[in-house]
């Protein structure tokens, strides 16, 4: 037995799998309702394009399940909180709100520069750390219970705070790409120390993801297009295998439309993204009828 046989195997028998999966194989893990997949549209920044987005996809017959604002909870007053609170109960979707303070607003240079951009939107010193706890605390306080996370050091201590009554039991963790993992063991990681959903790496491949369903529970989230600042490719026509091998996934849907991660998208930037879910609707109605959608709440 060689070498790397020997750390495939002691990976299988800490239950992990030995490798990337080219198999492919069915998932069987669903959601809690029996879903395979539900609808995200991420970089939705305000009320006005939050109402603007819900308004299309209703006009268009379809049902999205999770909005997920980018460009951070302090960019937003309590008003515009509370806004876009109300119209997710309202329309019954899950509201994600981004931590402001992250390495693209710190007053280090570091980020900006080419090998800076290895640090992804990480956290530099405790303060920061804090900072984003009280945007978490301001949040959750006007009603928010979905938080989108940058940090691996802030989701371990946010899930701590969770479990020991400082923020509400029900608040909801969710990695972001730019976290930058895209392997089974980070994922293991990242689930241990409180995920409730992991966003891996934009371009991860097929194979790559069925070894990370293998190894958490947590749905995974997926980009099935990306802003032009993030690669800009579209895997419209890979989403029918991503929710067979992967599923329970949020097929993160409409950042084509964007130029960058936090783009100030308009209303009609809104309507655009409403489409891009319709177009994946109809590529899953295609090639995977038998897909199951989590039902509207």
């Amino acid at each position: 037995m060689n070498r790397m046989e020997q750390t495939r195997n002691f990976l299988r028998r800490i239950q992990m799998p030995g490798g990337d999966d080219y198999t492919l194989p069915d998932s069987e893990k669903r959601f809690p309702d029996g879903g395979q997949y539900r609808f995200e549209v991420p970089g939705i920044q305000s009320p006005g394009v939050m109402r603007a987005l819900l308004k299309k996809v209703n006009e268009y017959g379809i049902y999205i399940h999770r909005v997920t604002q980018t460009k951070g909870i302090m960019f937003l007053t309590d008003e515009e909180i509370s806004d876009m609170i109300e119209q997710a109960n309202l329309q019954k979707v899950e509201l994600y709100l981004s931590i402001g303070p992250r390495a693209t607003t710190d007053t280090s240079a570091s980020v900006n520069t080419p090998e800076g951009v290895r640090m992804g939107y990480r956290l530099r010193g405790q303060e920061q750390i804090i900072r984003a706890v009280e945007d978490v605390k301001r949040a959750a306080a006007l009603g928010c219970r979905g938080f989108l996370v940058y940090d691996e050091g802030c989701l371990w201590l946010l899930n701590e705070m969770r479990k020991a009554g400082e923020i509400p039991e029900n608040c909801k963790f969710k990695v972001s790409a730019h976290m930058g993992h895209g392997n089974p063991c980070s994922a293991k990681l990242l689930e241990s120390i409180g995920a409730d959903s992991i966003n891996p790496v934009r371009d991860i491949q097929l194979q790559m993801l069925s070894a990370m369903r293998q190894a958490v529970n947590c749905p995974i989230d997926i980009h099935t297009e990306n802003p032009k600042s993030s690669g800009g490719f579209v895997r419209h026509y890979e989403v029918p295998e991503m929710i067979r091998i992967a599923s329970p996934v949020y097929l993160k849907t409409g950042g084509s439309v964007a130029q960058t991660h936090s783009w100030d998208s308009s209303e009609a930037d809104a309507g655009k993204r409403a489409k891009q879910v319709l177009l994946v609707q109809r590529v899953i109605k295609n090639y995977y009828p038998q897909a199951v959608q989590s039902p509207q709440k």
